[in-house]
């Protein structure tokens, strides 16, 4: 109806100035702002695709929700929520925040990824060295960076063989006692370097660690100055503990995970896996996630030339119509969209990247509940599209 109504005060608009200028002094030169016309129409459809948002979300809170959303689409946020609680377990319920940080799980992936492409750029490696260029003692021969970018490096799982040989639970396991407990135990390969893909956590801590040998700084360092403060994600960091002696009670965080069972939530416990860096462990906020993206975008941490390598399929032939890049899936179900999952110790998210449409979502929950293809529908949905960016202009 509020549609409507604009367009006929547009047309309204023409049919005045034309009789008020007589037929023959009809002036050619009326001028409208087209700018303000695309704005407010755009602005009438963002109130429908924010409705949409809410529609799904608000029905997926029904069915046990608990978590923050931030939907944007054409480089604006159109709808951001949180629901549920800080801490389900406690009879004083602490209301979610759209700031609160979560643990982003093997999300953290991607920011890893984009720490070994910042040390590219500087030429200090090279996608194709070899792993032992930098981590000398590793015992597996042929494998490189662009392997463990992409999981095709073949290596065992490490939290297997840390649950079999690590000799105290209270005491953090590091990346460095990872490193020297693969030297010393040597445990069998899953397969030859490059021969196949085999997602594996792994891979993500082993660049990890190539982050700190390579830059001579902590990995939680490198990562707060060369990513988070310069495109001012002010709410992420690196969970590192580094410096404790023993394994804490619980995570020191204001969102605790929580593992869901019949008989009800339970506050997921500290881990000593969680001394391991790399492929879990980063803390962040959809807001924070957002300017992630539109770092991306704007090509702010590194040229689009290279910041491209991050979204090329890491294998010529697709594994069950998936496909993995520098820490982003890829789906054929999905074109053009880049995402990853992430599931650890209480915790769900999903961040998706449209490129084609110019969308994103983040969503970080602080419960193990599977997140539902609703939320892939809703992202996939083109019935109702946003005007260009070009187009909000004023």
């Amino acid at each position: 109806m509020a549609r409507k109504a604009f367009i006929l005060s547009v047309v309204l608009l023409f049919v005045v100035a034309f009789f008020s200028c007589g037929k023959r002094h009809y002036r050619s030169n009326i001028q409208i702002n087209t700018d303000s016309v695309f704005f407010d129409l755009g602005k009438e459809k963002l109130a429908r695709r924010a409705k949409m948002a809410d529609k799904v979300f608000t029905n997926l809170q029904r069915n046990g929700l608990n978590g923050v959303v931030l939907y944007a689409e054409q480089g604006q946020i159109v709808y951001e929520k949180a629901f549920g609680w800080r801490d389900l377990c406690t009879r004083h319920k602490d209301s979610l925040r759209i700031d609160d940080a979560f643990q982003l799980s093997s999300d953290s992936k991607m920011f890893t990824a984009e720490a070994i492409m910042l040390l590219q750029a500087d030429g200090k490696l090279d996608y194709d060295d070899d792993v032992r260029k930098y981590i000398p003692e590793l015992p597996y021969e042929g494998i490189t960076i662009r392997m463990l970018l992409n999981h095709r490096s073949g290596l065992p799982r490490y939290d297997a063989l840390a649950d079999k040989h690590w000799p105290d639970r209270k005491k953090p396991f590091s990346n460095e006692a990872m490193i020297k407990m693969l030297v010393e135990r040597k445990p069998e390969p899953y397969g030859k370097p490059n021969s196949d893909f085999f997602y594996n956590n792994i891979n993500y801590a082993l660049l990890a660690s190539v982050v700190e040998r390579t830059s001579r700084q902590h990995f939680e360092d490198f990562m707060r100055e060369r990513i988070f403060e310069p495109i001012d994600m002010t709410h992420s960091y690196i969970y590192s503990m580094r410096d404790d002696e023993n394994v804490s009670l619980y995570m020191p965080t204001e969102v605790h995970g929580h593992e869901m069972y019949r008989s009800g939530p339970v506050k997921s416990q500290n881990d000593y896996l969680n001394g391991v860096m790399g492929d879990k462990i980063m803390y962040s906020t959809v807001g924070d996630l957002w300017k992630f993206n539109k770092a991306l975008d704007l090509n702010l941490l590194l040229p689009d030339s290279l910041q491209a390598e991050a979204f090329k399929p890491g294998m010529t032939q697709w594994y069950n119509d998936e496909n993995y890049g520098f820490g982003w899936r890829m789906s054929k179900a999905h074109p053009n969209m880049f995402f990853h999952y992430g599931w650890w110790k209480g915790y769900r998210s999903l961040v998706i990247r449209d490129v084609a449409h110019r969308r994103f979502l983040a969503l970080l929950c602080n419960t193990t509940q599977l997140i539902p293809d609703a939320v892939w529908d809703f992202v996939s949905d083109t019935s109702l599209m946003l005007p260009e960016a070009e187009l909000w202009r004023q």
